[in-house]
């Protein structure tokens, strides 16, 4: 089957698709698309001339491969065979499945004409060695499951049906989420399914032996309390003192370290406050949004839509899918949902609710935050359909539109 082709990631890899001092390590939730991703560029390289013979590409996860668990072993697969003149690229998935997998890289790295390309499902792949022994020679490059833009494109590329009805499409996806295999299940029930197998497979994978889990129930109660308040304030205390009141005792450190497991497993993502007048984070307050909306509604049997989360969720990954660093804004006591960053260090401030046509003081009460930001970086003011107004150069924009074209540091 052909490949859907992720311009927007492929696009940050190909600068360095032949660099051979350079790692390229790809990042994301397990069945984000990385070993799809992976196929893709090598692809394209075939596509530009490179030779098939030139291309090594081992998918730790599948059979033929499964066995591969020891530094030997790996060195073994990548040293033991005979090898074609020219740059070789090599593509490694799931490469964490082999414990102490770092020697192995850097002295792959370290021998002539090798283009190495890793992918891991969790963030244990860039602590530890590789994050000190390969120190500036690596570059992260971290995927997202589909954002609304990608999920339109692969339906069409695919020949799936789209339904005209924009905001009912909308709706959807928010339910039916991105994952890419997911998109193949017509029926809400089997995507909902397999988003369980999904994240069955990453407490087994990623979670349960590496963090040591000895209380199943335990981490499954933190684990939903956390993705059923995603996009509001967590503080450990408040998660203690609300289990508490329903006759669960968990002691902090046991929280802290479930909630850092789903973090690692890319399960969800900390989204830290960012103080505007000094410019410093305040890494005591934060929130925590999703891999995927569907890992909500897949853990939950009410389908309807709470509209504040589920939109700024949308946002934060589309953000994180173009490459942005996302903080929560504070304004003295006034506070804006996201801080934006680019690469470049250009700031974009965005505002998100489901309407501001309600009410004038709803309408206020969304536009004060941007409107106290005094620097001239662009501000966005994100709402659900709408009728688009001006306010003090501030943009209001549809979310569907912003997704689907806004670039937000023009």
């Amino acid at each position: 089957m052909k490949l859907f082709r992720r311009e927007k990631y492929i696009s940050r890899i190909r600068p360095f698709l032949h660099d051979t001092d350079i790692i390229k390590v790809i990042t994301g939730i397990r069945r984000s698309g990385k070993s799809s991703l992976l196929q893709t560029v090598a692809e394209e390289l075939m596509e530009s001339g490179v030779s098939k013979n030139n291309i090594f590409f081992y998918n730790l996860d599948k059979y033929g491969y499964k066995n591969i668990k020891t530094p030997e072993a790996l060195e073994e697969l990548l040293f033991g065979g005979e090898h074609s003149e020219g740059i070789k690229y090599v593509f490694i998935d799931e490469i964490q499945n082999v414990e102490g997998f770092e020697p192995v890289l850097e002295a792959l790295r370290l021998e002539e004409d090798y283009s190495i390309f890793i992918t891991g499902s969790n963030s244990y792949l860039l602590s530890g060695e590789l994050a000190t022994k390969l120190t500036g020679r690596y570059l992260e490059f971290e995927i997202q499951t589909l954002g609304f833009d990608e999920y339109e494109a692969m339906k069409a590329f695919y020949g799936k049906m789209i339904d005209t009805d924009i905001l009912r499409e909308f709706d959807s996806y928010l339910i039916g989420g991105g994952f890419p295999k997911a998109l193949f299940y017509d029926e809400l029930y089997d995507k909902q399914l397999y988003v369980k197998t999904v994240l069955d497979d990453i407490f087994n994978k990623d979670i349960k032996g590496r963090v040591k889990i000895k209380n199943v129930e335990a981490f499954n109660i933190v684990r939903n309390y956390v993705i059923n308040n995603f996009g509001s304030t967590v503080s450990i205390s408040n998660i203690c003192d609300d289990l508490k009141k329903t006759g669960i005792a968990i002691t902090r450190p046991t929280i802290t370290r479930y909630i850092q497991a789903l973090c690692d497993a890319k399960i969800i993502s900390e989204c830290t406050r960012f103080d505007m007048k000094s410019r410093r984070s305040m890494k005591n307050e934060k929130k925590y949004y999703l891999a995927d909306l569907s890992i909500y509604f897949s853990t939950n049997t009410d389908n309807r839509i709470n509209y504040g989360p589920v939109l700024e969720n949308v946002v934060y990954q589309y953000a994180r899918s173009m490459g942005y660093k996302v903080s929560v804004g504070r304004i003295g006591n006034l506070e804006c949902d996201f801080v934006l960053r680019s690469i470049q260090n250009e700031y974009a401030y965005v505002q998100v609710a489901l309407t501001i046509m309600d009410s004038k003081n709803t309408e206020d009460r969304e536009y004060r935050p941007l409107e106290n930001i005094a620097d001239g970086y662009p501000k966005y003011l994100v709402t659900r359909r709408d009728l688009i107004q001006k306010r003090n150069g501030i943009k209001h924009v549809d979310i569907i539109d912003f997704i689907l074209g806004q670039k937000m540091f023009d």
